[in-house]
């Protein structure tokens, strides 16, 4: 039995911001206030990740340049990990490289097989403010790592090269309201 409520049911869905949406290309402000707005904030990243059946979202994905991210996601061996970062710092990426096929909600339905470490450790805090670590590997440290570089201003695609990142763009094209260039 629950004792705790659902993450983001008390949250409300945000429209997503697409490829080519400014707020994707800049860098997040780090949060100064982990007052209720925060936990707002949080509980309508949860909500706007579910609905859009995502494994992890960052702020700026609903145009809110914080440097926040939430995550649902599971790693190689299938664990469940669930959570909230408000300032994190990637302060690991080791271990080996893989190219594996990675998608984005602000580009649809677009995947492309992108380069990342497979472990990733990243510290930053609660909501209340209290210090956390949160290690990952597999598709779980894709994830994080992933998160992060939204809130540089970094998208996937843009550590894409070649043929794969003129794919990925070209898909990207199609999707509605997406700016690929």
């Amino acid at each position: 039995m629950r004792n705790r409520p659902i993450p983001g049911s008390s949250g409300r869905v945000r429209a997503m911001r697409l490829l080519g949406d400014p707020v994707l290309h800049a860098p997040c402000e780090p949060v100064t206030d982990f007052g209720p707005d925060l936990a707002s904030l949080v509980e309508d990243l949860f909500a706007t990740m579910y609905a859009a059946r995502g494994v992890g979202l960052a702020a700026c994905q609903i145009g809110v340049a914080q440097r926040v991210f939430v995550y649902d996601c599971p790693d190689d061996d299938d664990v469940r990990h669930l959570g909230h970062l408000v300032n994190p710092r990637l302060t690991e990426a080791d271990g080996i490289v893989l190219r594996g096929p990675e998608g984005c909600l602000s580009l649809p339905g677009v995947e492309a097989g992108t380069e990342r470490f497979d472990r990733a450790v990243v510290e930053g805090f609660t909501l209340d403010g209290a210090p956390v670590r949160v290690e990952g590997t597999g598709f779980f440290a894709r994830c994080l790592q992933h998160e992060c570089d939204h809130l540089a201003g970094t998208v996937y695609t843009d550590r894409l090269t070649g043929w794969r990142k003129a794919r990925a763009l070209r898909a990207g094209r199609r999707v509605p309201g997406a700016l690929t260039g």
